[in-house]
């Protein structure tokens, strides 16, 4: 009583294929085997994800700063002064 002879797993082999059908039980073994590897893919996704943005955020960071400065040199470059017309005088 203590464990279950083969007896009992063939039994509870056909209330399985009686309750889902035959065909039915390759698709659901598919289905989860699919699932499972997606759901694995995705993991591994979102690490490589993860370390990319970690490399990637103090050159960013850099880059920025260094654009930043190179607008306001070009920006201070290119500033002109207002020439005297009449309608300034005005």
């Amino acid at each position: 009583m203590g464990s279950f002879s083969i007896w009992h797993w063939v039994v509870v082999l056909l209330i399985i294929l009686l309750l889902f059908g035959a065909k039915r039980i390759p698709e659901l073994a598919k289905g989860l085997g699919s699932g499972i590897k997606n759901f694995k893919n995705a993991i591994k996704e979102d690490e490589n994800e993860v370390a990319k943005t970690a490399e990637a955020k103090p050159v960013e960071t850099t880059a920025t700063a260094q654009n930043t400065q190179q607008t306001t040199t070009t920006a201070q470059a290119t500033e002109q002064k207002p020439t005297n017309t009449d309608a300034n005088k005005a």
